[in-house]
């Protein structure tokens, strides 16, 4: 069982709408919260996908963040920056989409039970946001392009995207799936008591 379906019990379909809008609002949340970091600031947004996909399980994971991004598809400034459905067409478009994958693999995970333990929470973190590198790598490199897009950041080399969409992020990528994976297994522990 999921830390959702442990805590809140058998789900019915008002309570499962409930907590789609509530983890959309709340990754919408973090999404506009930066910490000051080196090599550069880290939003809180995907620390919340994590937690949403921890807590909540693969499908309900992933239906949260669709939520979330059909929000910013209407318009709504819930992205990183108040960013709304035109960043989908910018650099971190691919992000925005891996974010649906970086849910459910962390659900997947948490299905099996990996959420209750930190160190299999933490894991499953780092694997999920390692697998949102890919639609945000081919991204910039290769599918914006093929789309008819055009801008400075399209059709970038390897070492170009290496040292722009991957390198800044990695010490908070792992900060942040340690953080889900104490939250989420410290959430199983204090509901266990």
């Amino acid at each position: 069982m999921t830390l959702a379906q442990t805590a809140f019990g058998t789900q019915s379909l008002a309570k499962k709408a409930m907590m789609v809008l509530g983890g959309s609002l709340f990754i919408a949340i973090c999404a506009q919260i930066s910490v000051p970091m080196y090599p550069v600031p880290m939003t809180l947004q995907t620390l919340a996908i994590l937690l949403v996909g921890l807590s909540f399980g693969a499908r309900m994971g992933a239906v949260t963040v669709l939520a979330y991004l059909a929000e910013g598809a209407m318009g709504l400034p819930v992205f990183a920056n108040a960013g709304n459905g035109a960043a989908f067409f910018g650099p971190t478009g691919g992000f925005l989409i891996g974010f649906v994958a970086l849910a459910w693999i962390a659900g997947f995970f948490a299905d099996r039970g990996w959420a209750r333990s930190f160190g299999l929470a933490a894991l499953a973190g780092v694997i999920a946001s390692a697998v949102l590198y890919i639609p945000g790598v081919a991204w910039p490199m290769a599918v914006a392009g093929a789309m008819g897009l055009e801008g400075g950041w399209v059709g970038l080399s390897a070492a170009s995207v290496w040292g722009g969409f991957m390198a800044p992020f990695l010490i908070g990528d792992l900060v942040k799936a340690v953080i889900a994976a104490l939250v989420i297994s410290g959430g199983y522990k204090a509901l266990t008591r």
